[in-house]
């Protein structure tokens, strides 16, 4: 019996995750795999942040929560944005959801007619593409090279545009690249949108804190206040805040779209978690020294793989400016021979190779929509980064080169 929907029938499990289970199912027979599939940071959540859950439990907060989010929850998001982002908001203008990803599902599935179209600029992160087709929308990839730094043009926006498009999905930095628009960048797409009314914009700002070299972060709704209106901003608490357990993201934009998403909401799960709620407005108004300290650590890890990669043959990678990842191109090694006589034909079949024969488990670039590349997370130790491409070099070392 098959028990699946049809809507189903695109939709594929998360490449990160299924990655994750393959190695553990190794580790599980035994073999020593290095795991850098998986981005979640290795850190712990600050004694603070705990501390506050720890007193909403004890203080009652057990009981259901607005659907919406908490009062104090939507005024530490009201109060973060004018404080970081330089953007003004109502309560009423935020959504808390369990995670940043149903902020993205419950947008879509509020705004979403059957077949409308949603642009998403490759390499992205995978579920964008999923929960667009379970909910009948369109997917138009956008595929933007490494010649391009990993990031949309004007020129490709308004090509890409037609009279079915809906939303705009834009990452910075980004997942799966560390690719980040800088204020000019989002500008002239902005003045691309300012022609389309009827066109969204969802802007993931998840890893606005994970940011290298000096740079600083600009909100897209900073850099167009003229398309308020038009614009989602999506982020949350996981990655800044070393808080993935804890399920908590939030949606700013307009109260219409607002309104929409908590009807979604109300019918999916009701409110997120009261404690998880009251974890997350602590991390929000408190000390912002361990979110530094994170993007230290990232930093220093990043530079750490962009010397390895340079120092292994065949391997390329534009260093990236923010987010805890890794966008490794192996263009080199498509078409060459394992050592058991096996081609080596794309992305998927690289990964493979390194996970049985390195036993390091990466992601594939075809899940992210763009080839031929392998991510790995570099939100690890560097002691395990630096095992881990010990490894990849060895690996690599024993392919024949494809014949030119």
């Amino acid at each position: 019996m098959n028990y699946a929907s049809s809507r189903l029938t695109p939709v594929k499990p998360s490449a990160s995750a299924a990655v994750s289970q393959n190695a553990k199912a190794l580790k599980a027979e035994g073999h020593d795999v290095i795991d850098v599939g998986l981005g979640e940071p290795d850190f712990d959540t600050p004694a603070h942040i705990i501390q506050a859950a720890y007193d909403a439990a004890k203080s009652g907060q057990t009981r259901y929560p607005p659907t919406g989010g908490t009062a104090d929850m939507k005024n530490a998001v009201v109060a973060k944005l004018a404080r970081e982002n330089n953007q003004t908001y109502t309560p009423d203008e935020i959504i808390v959801s369990n995670g940043a990803k149903q902020v993205l599902f419950n947008a879509f599935m509020a705004t979403l007619e059957t077949g409308d179209e949603v642009l998403l600029c490759a390499p992205y992160f995978g579920q964008y593409k999923d929960i667009v087709l379970i909910l009948g929308g369109t997917p138009t990839v956008l595929p933007c090279s490494a010649e391009s730094g990993f990031r949309l043009t004007p020129q490709m926006l308004e090509a890409a545009i037609t009279p079915k498009t809906r939303w705009l999905l834009i990452n910075s930095p980004s997942n799966p690249s560390g690719a980040i628009y800088t204020p000019k960048e989002l500008k002239a797409l902005g003045a691309v949108i300012a022609k389309h009314p009827n066109l969204l914009v969802m802007s993931d700002e998840i890893y606005e804190h994970i940011l290298f070299d000096g740079q600083t972060f600009t909100s897209f709704t900073d850099a167009n206040p003229n398309l308020r209106d038009q614009t989602l901003i999506v982020n949350g608490v996981s990655k800044a805040y070393a808080m993935t357990g804890w399920r908590i993201g939030y949606g700013a934009g307009p109260v219409g779209l607002i309104n929409a998403m908590v009807k979604v909401q109300s019918q999916i799960c009701s409110g997120a978690c009261s404690i998880a709620q009251a974890a997350a407005t602590a991390a929000l108004n408190g000390p912002q020294h361990d979110v530094r300290m994170f993007n230290k650590a990232f930093e220093k890890r990043r530079n750490l793989i962009v010397d390895r990669v340079a120092e292994t043959n065949g391997l390329t990678l534009d260093a990236p400016g923010g987010a805890f990842y890794a966008y490794i191109g192996c263009a080199a090694y498509i078409g060459a021979v394992t050592p058991k006589g096996d081609v080596i034909s794309d992305d998927v079949a690289f990964a493979d190779y390194i996970l049985k024969d390195a036993k390091v488990a990466s992601v594939p670039g075809s899940a992210y929509d763009l080839s031929p590349f392998f991510r790995i997370s570099t939100a690890t130790s560097e002691d395990v980064l630096n095992e881990a491409m010990d490894r990849i070099a060895v690996s690599v070392s024993k392919l024949t080169p494809k014949e030119k």
